[in-house]
């Protein structure tokens, strides 16, 4: 069986520090609004959807970042619902998930990668 690779573009986010240490920001690509998080504590970064599956809001950006048994994640500010920010799957025993974007670092920009 052939696997196809999927071409990602990788667009500059913004600077490094314009996303606030153990918190996240919002940026919009097109009609995307993709939430990126700065996992200070850890010297790690992730992306995900703005997006709140559980409501359908955009604010996983302002959530709680922290880790369950080790596993980086994020809390929606409204209704708690936590989600891995390395698979999106939900952590809180609910049938959601979120999408979750590829992340490097370069020369002080976040750029995210898009399929």
């Amino acid at each position: 069986m052939d696997i196809v690779s999927k071409k990602i573009t990788w667009i500059k986010a913004a600077k490094t520090e314009e996303i606030p240490a153990n918190g996240g920001a919002c940026i919009k690509h097109g009609s995307k609004q993709i939430a990126v998080f700065n996992f200070e504590k850890r010297g790690e970064w992730y992306a995900t959807q703005n997006l709140c599956p559980h409501k359908m809001q955009m604010v996983l950006s302002r959530g709680m970042v922290g880790d369950k048994e080790g596993e980086p994640k994020v809390a929606c500010p409204f209704h708690k619902k936590t989600f891995s920010l390395q698979t999106g799957e939900c952590m809180s025993g609910e049938d959601y998930s979120i999408k979750t974007y590829p992340v490097k670092i370069e020369d002080g920009y976040v750029y995210v990668g898009i399929e």
